[in-house]
């Protein structure tokens, strides 16, 4: 009989931990071999480290029998770009079964992000191998990103997830049925715990800080590097306001230095304590060894791993404009800074911001998951109408784009008998007409 060997994906040191934690919580059955695979999926992976290359990886390294490397194999293709023609796939899988020692082993994959290379491309290569999917951050929240091919969705058994929603079930994957299951949090904290311990020695952080948290928006072509300069400015300006002298900023592993720079030359300005972090560690690391009085940031996941596993104050700010840039409206990124600017705090205060009812966020997440992706989830329009018609206003219009709800036939759109208006050459003439005279006014 054939030997079992599961191989786990990873392209983040979070997901990494989060493996560690489903594997020493009995999540997965046993194996004659467990293979870390990591991918490098930066932008130009020879100048970014890789997961096993960053400090705190040498205890999740223990979970596994061996660790090997995505990149290595496809070298020198990108991993985020490449994948073979549909001839080559029995040819590839071959080279990969050589490669890594697998020979007729029977291969059980355990993988994020399943609808994008390079996990889609590693699950067509084994072809019929039973898939797990794991959740790195708020996305599994959301609608499957793209039309899944079904040769590959039915292979998926389940899908492991952080609690980072209490009371929220992930919409990824439900296409297919496919079941959710949750990663203990306890478990997870040990792993974490355990990161920290192995990081060499961090800077000496201020006591009852403020931490920043980047994200680098601008590398997504979500924001300008200019716009992300000055939203990090408004995060420092939004937690002095609320009293904190002594900031820490940690930017994203891969942001250029000019953002800790324009950040320095606001700290200076304002008389503000700044420490920059540039060893690229777990915010987490950050949240148990230094206790930050308050966590920003814009959507990230680690304002969630603060709130909800380490009981930290946090705060979001730009999710507003920021929903209104995300294109296509599928981006899935829409999700988690849906979740971000209905549940999170608003660091600036500012007047209708308030939380979203929690009663109604599930069925605004449904709502949201299906004028996404209304072909892959045609069964959740009946809740979509419901929540748009109940509670579709001021507070929550941002979540969705009139237009996109006008080609929905939604509530919330522009009426059926008003809809020929945005294609009128003469109502547009108008609306022309209109603005440049109101121009001319203020003048």
């Amino acid at each position: 009989m054939p030997r079992t060997t599961q191989i786990f994906c990873a392209s983040t040191l979070y997901g990494a931990a989060t493996l560690a934690a489903a594997i020493e919580s009995d999540c997965f059955a046993a194996a004659d071999r467990r293979l870390l695979l990591v991918c490098n999926n930066a932008a130009t992976p020879e100048t970014t480290p890789a997961v096993d290359e960053m400090p705190g990886f040498e205890p999740l390294r223990d979970h596994f029998d061996a660790v090997l490397s995505w990149n290595e194999a496809i070298d020198p293709f990108h991993p985020g770009a490449w994948s073979p023609r549909p001839d080559d796939i029995p040819l590839f899988e071959r080279y990969v079964r050589l490669l890594w020692g697998l020979g007729d082993d029977r291969v059980e994959l355990v993988m994020e992000s399943i609808q994008v290379t390079p996990a889609l491309t590693i699950a067509q290569l084994f072809t019929g191998a039973p898939i797990d999917v794991y959740a790195d951050g708020l996305m599994s929240y959301g609608p499957t990103r793209n039309k899944l091919d079904p040769l590959v969705g039915t292979r998926v058994r389940r899908l492991l997830h952080l609690d980072l929603v209490p009371g929220l079930t992930p919409l990824l994957l439900t296409e297919f049925d496919v079941p959710a299951q949750t990663v203990p949090a306890d478990a997870f904290l040990k792993v974490l715990g355990q990161v920290g311990a192995s990081v060499p020695r961090l800077p000496d952080l201020p006591d009852n800080a403020a931490l920043l948290l980047g994200q680098y928006l601008s590398a997504l072509n979500i924001l300008s590097p200019q716009e992300e300069e000055d939203l990090h400015v408004r995060m420092m300006r939004g937690a002095v306001a609320r009293g904190h002298r002594a900031v820490v900023f940690k930017p994203h592993p891969t942001a250029p230095a000019r953002y800790s720079r324009a950040l320095e030359n606001e700290a200076d300005k304002l008389g503000v304590d700044l420490t920059v972090l540039d060893t690229p560690v777990l915010a987490e690391v950050l949240f148990e060894k230094a206790r930050p009085a308050l966590v920003v940031g814009c959507f990230s996941t680690a304002l969630f791993t603060a709130s909800a596993f380490y009981d930290l104050p946090v705060a979001r700010i730009g999710t507003k404009p920021l929903l209104d840039r995300l294109t296509p409206f599928q981006n899935s990124n829409r999700v988690p800074a849906t979740l971000a600017d209905a549940l999170l705090p608003d660091l600036e205060d500012r007047k209708g911001e308030d939380i979203v009812p929690a009663d109604t966020l599930a069925a605004l997440v449904t709502a949201v998951g299906f004028v996404m992706q209304p072909q892959i989830h045609p069964d959740l329009r009946p809740a979509a109408e419901r929540y748009l018609g109940e509670h579709f206003g001021p507070r929550t219009q941002r979540y969705f784009k009139r237009k996109r709800l006008t080609s929905l036939g939604l509530p919330g759109g522009i009426p059926e008998r008003l809809a020929f208006l945005p294609r009128s050459s003469t109502a547009r003439r108008v609306v022309r007409r209109a603005r440049a005279l109101r121009k001319a006014v203020r003048r």
